[in-house]
């Protein structure tokens, strides 16, 4: 079955409330790219460095293979987990790459990669009058895929980021077991890469707030569907491989929206995320890596280096909508990402099984 065959939460009928946009998917905010890099080989025992291997990279570029930084903001609901580059990201306002996802330990090789990346291709801007100086602090963020992956192997190579960086495009992204996604376990079931997007009209304006997510996180009693406690009633298919009862794991969520937001605001946006976690039954325990980053393509040009700069935003008491947007895209999203993905098994045997669809849609009465 392809990417195009796989059926959606919504073609399943799960009711989300909100209006999403023609791809449901951070694609729908103009100039959004996605790129994965999926990486799965060998089965059997573990054996470190030559595997078996379920593992990957994902990336999203707001503004697709070009440098003009866009205005940003991040939040850290629990922090168990790595976001590199978010300490300028809040100093300057700024988010000057894209954003990669990976495993806990190719966080370091994706960041290198990305900025060699970044300078071979002159995606900067040089200081004035020193244009041979270059510096750069990508955001590179992670969830831990051990219980399946050679995870100390060091699989992901600076090649594949710099696939991953390369081939990334618009359109419909391909979610659950892929890129950065490959490996992760949600809810105690399947997880992986999943994303959604809403449609709003504010001040006789259209925006969208487009969301991606890297869910591996939560534990099944706490799984919510479209207001159901299903977890509470699949009470079967759990991860086969000890330890698999305790409730670890993170969630990475990437914002990106239309909207003229700037730095403070889109920090406010971020802030909305865990409302949509919490709608599928996330509750950011102690070991959770809960990080997120929402971004606005608005305002281009806004990071020139020597000139004055006008800005447009969207006043405060506007933005409501946005929020709700978020939450609500959010929370589709990590139900997409446990829709799409398919049973894996991994190192020593290690499986954990998809959410069974069928059983779902008799829960849910659609």
């Amino acid at each position: 079955m392809t990417d195009k065959d796989k059926p959606r939460a919504r073609e399943l009928g799960v009711p989300f409330p909100g209006a999403p946009g023609p791809l449901n998917a951070i694609t729908d905010v103009a100039g959004v790219t996605v790129g994965h890099t999926t990486l799965i080989a060998g089965e059997g025992p573990l054996k470190v460095g030559f595997g078996p291997v379920r593992t990957g990279v994902t990336a999203i570029h707001p503004r697709g293979k070009a440098y003009d930084p866009v205005f940003a903001g991040w939040y850290a609901l629990n922090g168990n987990g790595e976001m590199t580059g978010t300490t300028w990201v809040e100093e300057s306002g700024f988010l000057e790459g894209p954003v990669l996802i990976t495993n806990t330990h190719s966080v370091g090789v994706a960041r290198d990669a990305t900025i060699e990346w970044q300078f071979a291709n002159n995606l900067f801007d040089p200081i004035p009058d020193e244009p041979d100086i270059f510096w750069s602090l990508p955001v590179v963020a992670e969830t831990y895929d051990g219980a399946l992956n050679d995870i100390n192997g060091f699989h992901v190579t600076k090649e594949h980021v710099i696939e991953t960086l390369e081939t990334a495009t618009g359109g419909p992204v391909s979610e659950g077991n892929v890129g950065g996604g490959t490996g992760m376990i949600c809810h105690q079931f399947k997880g992986g890469i999943g994303t959604a997007s809403r449609h709003v009209s504010i001040v006789d304006s259209d925006f969208t707030v487009g969301v991606l997510v890297q869910a591996n996180y939560g534990s099944r009693e706490t799984l919510s569907i479209a207001g159901v406690p299903v977890g509470e009633k699949l009470t079967d298919l759990m991860p086969e491989f000890r330890s698999a009862d305790r409730d670890t794991g993170s969630i990475i969520v990437v914002v990106a929206t239309d909207a003229p937001l700037l730095p403070h605001q889109l920090k406010r946006l971020a802030q909305r995320v865990p409302m949509g976690i919490a709608r599928v039954g996330g509750y950011a325990s102690n070991s959770s890596g809960d990080i997120f980053i929402a971004f606005s393509t608005a305002n281009p040009g806004a990071a020139a280096r020597e000139e004055l700069v006008t800005t447009r935003m969207l006043p405060n008491d506007a933005i409501s909508p946005l929020f709700l947007a978020t939450v609500q895209a959010t929370e589709e999203a990590i139900v997409n990402a446990m829709v799409a993905a398919k049973t894996m098994t991994g190192i020593n045997g290690h499986t954990v099984h998809a959410l069974p669809h069928d059983r779902l849609i008799e829960l849910l009465n659609i």
